[in-house]
């Protein structure tokens, strides 16, 4: 009943879906849930493409799959996408560590914030409509796994916003071995299942696995030189690119 609690007040947290107020919230409580950050993301991916796969019935694929994204989006309150816009205006708009974190608190976005955002909703869109009915199998795969990286980050990276009133705060108080492990594993726990499925060949799989570890530690080694760890806004960029780059490998995977 603790774990199934955490859960619920990770899909609080990470999503817009209503969680019973008998649920509770509390800070420390926040910071152990972040284990189920990744099964989060896996019920969102999953919507997803039941979404996808009922607007198939009726209307086009790049339709469908712009239904599809609109669900996402809805389902986080396009948590993540907001991070990777914040991110990109603080890291284009500022060259020192303290006024990176001042242009990437700030709620309104920029001309690279709003680029960055372009870019990454075009690029899911044309990712999905290339993968076609395949993106049944990639949505809640993908969104799954490209949540292990920022969960890893938060793990072994300090973060560096002092500001107690940062929304990111308590889910970064420190994550400790079973937790990081834990999230780690039910992130990759679908990719397994594909695999055994056969609906994944296991070296698709493997590659995919191994160009998110890439993408991951790309993030995390940007992040440490331009403001010394991560903050939240950088752990939804991170989120973002994993994901993208989880799609661009399906695809050119399935393709070959």
């Amino acid at each position: 009943m603790t774990e199934l609690r955490r859960f619920l007040i990770a899909l609080g947290y990470f999503t817009r879906l209503p969680i019973p107020a008998s649920v509770g919230w509390s800070s420390a409580e926040l910071n152990r849930a972040t284990r189920y950050f990744p099964l989060a993301g896996l019920l969102v991916g999953a919507c997803s493409a039941l979404v996808l796969w009922a607007a198939l019935q009726f209307w086009s694929v790049p339709v469908a799959v712009l239904l599809s994204m609109l669900a996402s989006l809805l389902l986080t309150g396009a948590f993540h996408e907001d991070g990777l816009a914040d991110s990109a205006d603080g890291f284009g708009g500022g060259w020192e560590t303290t006024k990176v974190l001042t242009i990437m608190k700030d709620s309104r976005i920029g001309t690279y914030g709003a680029i960055a955002l372009g870019v990454a909703l075009l690029l899911k869109f044309a990712t999905l409509q290339s993968l076609g009915g395949q993106a049944l199998v990639a949505l809640p795969l993908v969104h799954a796994a490209s949540r292990v990286p920022p969960l890893l980050i938060m793990a072994f990276m300090r973060y560096v916003r002092e500001d107690d009133s940062s929304r990111a705060k308590p889910v970064a108080e420190g994550l400790g071995l079973a937790d990081w492990l834990t999230g780690s594993l039910l992130g990759l726990l679908p990719l397994a299942a594909a695999v055994a499925l056969g609906l994944l060949a296991p070296l698709r799989a493997l590659a995919l696995l191994l160009v998110l570890v890439a993408a991951g530690l790309i993030c995390a080694r940007y992040f440490r030189q331009r403001i010394g760890g991560y903050t939240g806004d950088a752990l939804g960029a991170a989120q973002q690119v994993c994901e993208l780059t989880g799609y661009l490998v399906l695809c050119a995977s399935w393709a070959a």
